[in-house]
């Protein structure tokens, strides 16, 4: 194929320093070539994703597919496995793409980093391409910098494989517009954005250093997902002349539906398939927006009674683990919340016992590898999964034919004693007043209450106050949890923030009554909170 191809893409928003190095009319013609060719099937894709999903409100549960039993039955198809570079996935360190991030990620000692322009990057205009311009420099080891106080950072000898995860198929980038050929305007796709700056700029360079274009795969529902992520990859490879099972993806089951197509979305991927990971905190999430509307049966209590050994939880991770290794694929565990606090003693031992006992339960149900948020933790994690894996780097010989997960099982949301309470009201108000306030600010990972929040469990607080509300949620007190009494929260909490000039706490207080006290529930806050206060005042400015 031809990598030459008109450019219908506009840029509408400035261009700052070395953000034409990204933008370039090659990237932008090699991106309209992307929302030509996928542009409908993404949109078909999300309409079978609102379908699932109105279902499930009105009464029907997830189940495996019968439509697709031939896959799972047949036993002899495997994925395409790690590249070079992602043979030894123990432990996997996730952060945004800014520069000082980079370079920390980069120097952590873990074996993969998780660049992340998804949960935890807030996406401004400025974060998305910065993000971009300081992954092409760490890719060719041009990222060390000085910054305004003087503080060196400079990349080490040993760097970790680089596997970048791009925003989800429902997000668009506001600050591009495509034009079809028919001259119809457009919003570009975020996903195809993230990704495909990415690939263009560094895919070459990632095969020359021997490594490849990895990525992590976000909010995919359905196997139909996966199959127009590989169709993607298929199409980018040849455009771009490199090699055909050149890209690997690990895709994060961290939605419900996508839990019973997990062998589905492995068998559409499988010449592009490294592994899946267990999303905790999305998939946590994902459950309570899929049965928001089902009765009091279906509530969850505070959340942190909600752990990785509560049934459904433990069901969800049982599967991912058996299903990988029955094709090849690695298992990735999810990531502890839990950061140290180098002030704070203290603190700092609860994280490293927190972590040191999450890490040593995944490594023993069988995951190959598993993620962290501080530098501080990589040692920690590395220690419990050496001291089960025994000197090797995976567990794919463990293939756990014991275990056995039905539907039923999946969907098991009992937690035993488990309450909802005037506390749980009130940490979760904080947490999302919090997180909101520093995403709106520009930061999308934060340590609130020394745990690491990011997007996704900033919407399990905002998701149970919405559902605890519109079920009829009563507290341990015995008074039901109204819109009143989340609004008077909201706003007391507020109060007792201490504040400062040019904080956003107005604004997130605003944009969290709108989406816990409003009778609709957005399926992402990401989503109009990024129309209303990260477009660039430019962007609603019509084109002519």
């Amino acid at each position: 194929m031809s990598n030459t191809h008109e450019n219908r893409i506009t840029v509408l928003a400035p261009i700052d320093e070395r953000f034409d190095e990204i933008l370039t009319p090659e990237a932008l013609s090699f991106l309209t070539a992307l929302h030509d060719q996928f542009g409908v099937g993404r949109h078909e894709v999300l309409r079978t994703n609102a379908h699932r999903q109105q279902t499930i409100s009105e009464g029907r549960n997830p189940d495996f597919l019968e439509e697709t039993r031939a896959i799972r039955d047949d036993h002899h198809w495997q994925v395409a496995g790690p590249g070079p570079g992602l043979h030894d996935r123990r432990v996997e360190i996730t952060g945004p793409t800014d520069r000082k991030m980079t370079v920390n990620a980069l120097n952590s000692g873990a074996q993969v980093w998780l660049a992340d322009h998804e949960d935890a990057l807030s996406p401004t205009w400025g974060n998305i391409i910065r993000g971009q311009i300081n992954l092409a420099d760490a890719i060719r080891r041009r990222i060390d910098f000085v910054n305004e106080q003087g503080k060196e950072y400079r990349l080490g000898e040993s760097t970790p494989t680089i596997v970048f995860r791009p925003r989800g198929w429902h997000l668009n980038e506001a600050h591009l517009r495509y034009t079809n050929r028919a001259g119809i305007t457009a919003p570009v796709s975020a996903s195809l954005v993230d990704f495909g700056l990415y690939v263009f700029h560094n895919a070459t360079e990632l095969l020359a250093r021997g490594r490849g274009p990895y990525f992590y795969l976000p909010k995919l529902e359905s196997h139909l997902g996966a199959r127009l992520w590989d169709e993607v990859f298929a199409f980018s490879e040849e455009f771009l002349a490199i090699p055909y099972g050149s890209i690997r993806a690990t895709v994060l089951i961290e939605t419900v539906s996508a839990a019973f197509e997990m062998e589905e979305i492995l068998f559409e991927l499988r010449d592009h398939c490294a592994g899946l990971n267990a999303g905790r905190w999305d998939y946590l999430f994902s459950i309570i927006k899929s049965f928001r509307n089902r009765g009091r049966c279906y509530l969850l209590p505070d959340r942190g009674q909600v752990t990785m050994t509560s049934r459904f939880m433990r069901a969800y991770t049982e599967l991912l683990v058996t299903t990988c290794h029955r094709r090849g694929a690695y298992a990735l565990g999810g990531m502890s919340a839990f950061v140290p606090n180098r002030q704070n003693p203290e603190t700092t031992a609860t994280a490293y016992t927190q972590t040191a006992k999450d890490k040593r339960r995944e490594a023993e149900d069988g995951f190959d590898g598993t993620w962290v948020a501080h530098p501080d933790l990589v040692e920690i994690a590395r220690t419990e999964f050496d001291s089960v894996l025994n000197g090797n780097m995976n567990q794919l010989h463990r293939r756990r034919e014991h275990v056995s997960v039905t539907a039923a099982d999946l969907l098991d949301l009992r937690i035993p004693h488990g309450k909802v309470s005037t506390h749980g009201i009130a940490q979760n108000v904080s947490v999302s007043l919090r997180y909101l306030e520093r995403w709106l600010s520009g930061v999308g990972a934060a340590a609130i209450d020394d745990m690491m929040e990011d997007a996704a469990t900033a919407e399990i607080s905002r998701s149970q106050l919405w559902q605890w509300i519109n079920q009829g949620a009563v507290t341990t007190d015995g008074i039901p949890v109204v819109r009143e009494r989340v609004e008077w929260c909201i706003d007391s909490t507020v109060e007792a923030i201490p504040r400062t000039v040019g904080d956003r706490y107005a604004d997130a207080a605003e944009l969290l009554k709108d989406i816990v006290l409003g009778e609709t529930f957005p399926a992402f806050f990401t989503v109009p909170a990024y129309d209303r206060y990260l477009v660039m005042h430019e962007v609603r400015v019509p084109v002519a």
